[in-house]
Protein backbone atom coordinates (compact mmCIF):
# COMPACT_ATOMS: atom_id res chain seq x y z
CA UNK A 1 0.00 0.00 0.00
CA UNK A 2 1.16 3.59 -1.13
CA UNK A 3 2.74 4.99 2.29
CA UNK A 4 0.08 8.37 1.03
CA UNK A 5 -3.06 6.15 1.32
CA UNK A 6 -1.92 4.35 4.53
CA UNK A 7 -1.45 8.06 6.20
CA UNK A 8 -4.85 8.72 4.74
CA UNK A 9 -6.74 5.49 5.87
CA UNK A 10 -5.06 6.33 9.79
CA UNK A 11 -6.25 9.71 9.79
CA UNK A 12 -9.96 8.28 8.91
CA UNK A 13 -9.47 6.05 11.64
CA UNK A 14 -8.73 8.01 14.08
CA UNK A 15 -11.69 9.91 13.17
CA UNK A 16 -13.50 7.00 13.92
CA UNK A 17 -11.94 6.02 17.26
CA UNK A 18 -12.66 9.81 18.46
CA UNK A 19 -16.48 9.13 17.24
CA UNK A 20 -16.85 10.57 14.24
CA UNK A 21 -18.46 8.94 10.65
CA UNK A 22 -16.30 8.74 7.76
CA UNK A 23 -17.14 7.37 3.78
CA UNK A 24 -14.81 4.55 2.65
CA UNK A 25 -14.56 2.45 -0.47
CA UNK A 26 -15.11 -1.12 -0.21
CA UNK A 27 -15.14 -3.94 -2.63
CA UNK A 28 -18.67 -2.69 -4.12
CA UNK A 29 -19.37 0.65 -3.49
CA UNK A 30 -18.68 3.34 -1.06
CA UNK A 31 -19.56 2.80 2.58
CA UNK A 32 -20.54 4.94 5.42
CA UNK A 33 -18.74 3.80 8.71
CA UNK A 34 -18.75 4.82 12.16
CA UNK A 35 -17.10 2.64 15.25
CA UNK A 36 -19.73 -0.31 15.76
CA UNK A 37 -19.05 -0.04 19.90
CA UNK A 38 -19.79 4.00 19.90
CA UNK A 39 -23.49 4.20 20.69
CA UNK A 40 -23.25 7.76 20.07
CA UNK A 41 -21.37 7.51 16.40
CA UNK A 42 -23.50 4.41 15.46
CA UNK A 43 -27.04 6.92 15.75
CA UNK A 44 -25.29 9.66 13.85
CA UNK A 45 -24.45 7.47 11.02
CA UNK A 46 -28.33 6.13 10.55
CA UNK A 47 -29.32 9.53 10.73
CA UNK A 48 -27.05 10.97 8.96
CA UNK A 49 -28.12 8.24 5.88
CA UNK A 50 -31.79 9.21 6.79
CA UNK A 51 -32.19 5.26 7.55
CA UNK A 52 -35.48 4.19 8.75
CA UNK A 53 -35.58 3.07 12.75
CA UNK A 54 -35.38 -0.62 13.47
CA UNK A 55 -33.52 -1.21 10.34
CA UNK A 56 -30.28 -3.31 11.40
CA UNK A 57 -26.85 -1.79 10.35
CA UNK A 58 -24.04 -4.05 8.72
CA UNK A 59 -20.66 -4.27 9.50
CA UNK A 60 -17.82 -5.17 8.49
CA UNK A 61 -14.06 -6.21 10.05
CA UNK A 62 -10.69 -6.70 9.22
CA UNK A 63 -10.47 -10.61 10.29
CA UNK A 64 -12.21 -13.00 11.75
CA UNK A 65 -10.86 -12.21 15.41
CA UNK A 66 -12.61 -8.72 15.01
CA UNK A 67 -15.60 -10.71 13.87
CA UNK A 68 -15.43 -12.48 16.58
CA UNK A 69 -15.69 -10.10 18.81
CA UNK A 70 -18.86 -8.75 17.95
CA UNK A 71 -20.53 -12.40 16.91
CA UNK A 72 -20.99 -15.89 17.84
CA UNK A 73 -19.52 -18.05 14.69
CA UNK A 74 -20.77 -21.59 14.92
CA UNK A 75 -19.02 -24.23 12.71
CA UNK A 76 -21.04 -23.56 9.49
CA UNK A 77 -20.19 -19.63 9.60
CA UNK A 78 -16.12 -20.68 10.10
CA UNK A 79 -16.36 -22.63 7.17
CA UNK A 80 -18.18 -19.89 5.06
CA UNK A 81 -15.59 -17.56 6.34
CA UNK A 82 -12.57 -19.66 5.66
CA UNK A 83 -13.98 -19.90 2.18
CA UNK A 84 -15.23 -17.03 1.03
CA UNK A 85 -13.68 -14.04 3.26
CA UNK A 86 -12.09 -11.55 2.24
CA UNK A 87 -15.08 -10.89 0.12
CA UNK A 88 -18.91 -9.32 -0.36
CA UNK A 89 -20.86 -12.23 1.58
CA UNK A 90 -22.07 -10.45 4.48
CA UNK A 91 -23.39 -12.94 7.44
CA UNK A 92 -25.69 -13.21 9.61
CA UNK A 93 -24.89 -14.16 12.53
CA UNK A 94 -25.68 -14.08 16.53
CA UNK A 95 -24.37 -10.88 17.97
CA UNK A 96 -22.44 -10.67 21.49
CA UNK A 97 -24.06 -8.40 23.95
CA UNK A 98 -23.48 -5.12 24.29
CA UNK A 99 -23.39 -3.72 20.65
CA UNK A 100 -25.50 -0.38 20.00
CA UNK A 101 -29.26 -1.11 19.43
CA UNK A 102 -29.16 0.22 16.10
CA UNK A 103 -26.69 -2.28 15.15
CA UNK A 104 -29.03 -5.46 15.82
CA UNK A 105 -32.46 -3.24 16.06
CA UNK A 106 -33.59 -5.83 18.83
CA UNK A 107 -32.81 -8.61 16.79
CA UNK A 108 -30.45 -10.33 17.97
CA UNK A 109 -28.49 -10.98 15.06
CA UNK A 110 -25.64 -9.03 13.00
CA UNK A 111 -24.30 -8.47 9.58
CA UNK A 112 -21.30 -8.88 9.20
CA UNK A 113 -18.58 -9.39 6.66
CA UNK A 114 -14.63 -9.38 5.94
CA UNK A 115 -14.05 -7.29 3.08
CA UNK A 116 -12.58 -7.80 -0.03
CA UNK A 117 -11.27 -4.19 -0.16
CA UNK A 118 -7.56 -3.84 1.41
CA UNK A 119 -7.96 -0.50 2.31
CA UNK A 120 -11.48 -1.02 3.97
CA UNK A 121 -9.75 -4.00 5.99
CA UNK A 122 -6.71 -1.35 7.01
CA UNK A 123 -9.48 1.32 7.84
CA UNK A 124 -11.56 -1.11 10.12
CA UNK A 125 -7.95 -2.66 11.87
CA UNK A 126 -6.68 1.07 12.41
CA UNK A 127 -9.76 2.16 14.10
CA UNK A 128 -9.44 -1.00 16.35
CA UNK A 129 -13.10 -3.18 15.80
CA UNK A 130 -15.60 -3.76 13.54
CA UNK A 131 -17.23 -0.81 11.76
CA UNK A 132 -20.41 -0.15 10.23
CA UNK A 133 -20.93 -0.46 6.36
CA UNK A 134 -24.12 0.58 5.42
CA UNK A 135 -24.16 2.09 1.72
CA UNK A 136 -22.53 5.85 1.78
CA UNK A 137 -26.18 7.42 0.17
CA UNK A 138 -29.10 8.73 1.25
CA UNK A 139 -31.83 6.41 2.21
CA UNK A 140 -33.68 5.45 -0.73
CA UNK A 141 -31.02 6.57 -3.39
CA UNK A 142 -28.41 4.26 -5.51
CA UNK A 143 -25.39 3.91 -3.86
CA UNK A 144 -22.15 5.48 -5.21
CA UNK A 145 -18.66 4.28 -6.55
CA UNK A 146 -17.22 7.31 -5.95
CA UNK A 147 -16.04 9.60 -3.40
CA UNK A 148 -17.03 12.84 -5.80
CA UNK A 149 -20.75 11.53 -6.14
CA UNK A 150 -21.57 11.59 -2.64
CA UNK A 151 -24.90 13.63 -1.90
CA UNK A 152 -23.71 16.98 -0.39
CA UNK A 153 -26.47 16.43 2.10
CA UNK A 154 -24.73 13.26 3.02
CA UNK A 155 -21.27 14.84 3.12
CA UNK A 156 -21.87 17.55 5.20
CA UNK A 157 -23.00 15.22 7.88
CA UNK A 158 -19.64 13.76 7.79
CA UNK A 159 -16.05 14.02 9.90
CA UNK A 160 -13.75 12.96 6.77
CA UNK A 161 -13.99 11.20 3.29
CA UNK A 162 -11.42 8.41 2.96
CA UNK A 163 -11.60 9.04 -0.95
CA UNK A 164 -9.26 5.87 -2.41
CA UNK A 165 -10.42 5.99 -6.04
CA UNK A 166 -13.44 4.61 -7.76
CA UNK A 167 -14.68 1.22 -6.27
CA UNK A 168 -16.00 -1.74 -8.58
CA UNK A 169 -19.66 -1.37 -8.07
CA UNK A 170 -21.79 -3.85 -9.67
CA UNK A 171 -24.08 -5.94 -7.33
CA UNK A 172 -23.87 -4.97 -3.47
CA UNK A 173 -22.39 -8.20 -0.94
CA UNK A 174 -24.61 -11.43 -0.50
CA UNK A 175 -26.27 -11.14 2.51
CA UNK A 176 -27.11 -15.00 3.73
CA UNK A 177 -28.33 -15.77 7.68
CA UNK A 178 -26.58 -18.81 9.24
CA UNK A 179 -29.14 -20.60 11.22
CA UNK A 180 -27.45 -23.96 12.85
CA UNK A 181 -26.15 -25.60 10.48
CA UNK A 182 -28.56 -24.11 7.66
CA UNK A 183 -27.98 -21.04 5.51
CA UNK A 184 -30.74 -18.95 3.98
CA UNK A 185 -30.73 -16.30 1.77
CA UNK A 186 -31.40 -12.52 2.96
CA UNK A 187 -29.89 -10.86 0.16
CA UNK A 188 -28.41 -11.96 -3.35
CA UNK A 189 -25.51 -10.22 -4.51
CA UNK A 190 -21.98 -10.48 -5.58
CA UNK A 191 -21.45 -13.94 -4.15
CA UNK A 192 -23.92 -16.49 -6.08
CA UNK A 193 -26.07 -18.66 -3.76
CA UNK A 194 -24.69 -21.57 -5.38
CA UNK A 195 -20.77 -20.48 -4.13
CA UNK A 196 -22.29 -20.13 -0.71
CA UNK A 197 -23.72 -23.38 -0.37
CA UNK A 198 -20.75 -25.13 -1.86
CA UNK A 199 -18.68 -23.41 0.64
CA UNK A 200 -21.13 -24.39 3.31
CA UNK A 201 -20.60 -28.27 2.85
CA UNK A 202 -18.10 -29.74 5.24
Amino acid sequence: MRPELAARIERAAAVLRAGGIVAYPTETFYGLGALATDRAAVARAAAAKGRPDGKPLPLLAADLGAVEAVALLGPLARRLAARLWPGPLTLVLPSRPGLPPEVDAGTGTVGIRVPGSEVARALARSSGGAIVSTSANLSGEPPVSRAEDLAPALRARLEAVLDAGPTPGGLPSTVVAVEGEAVRLVRPGAVPLENVLEASRA
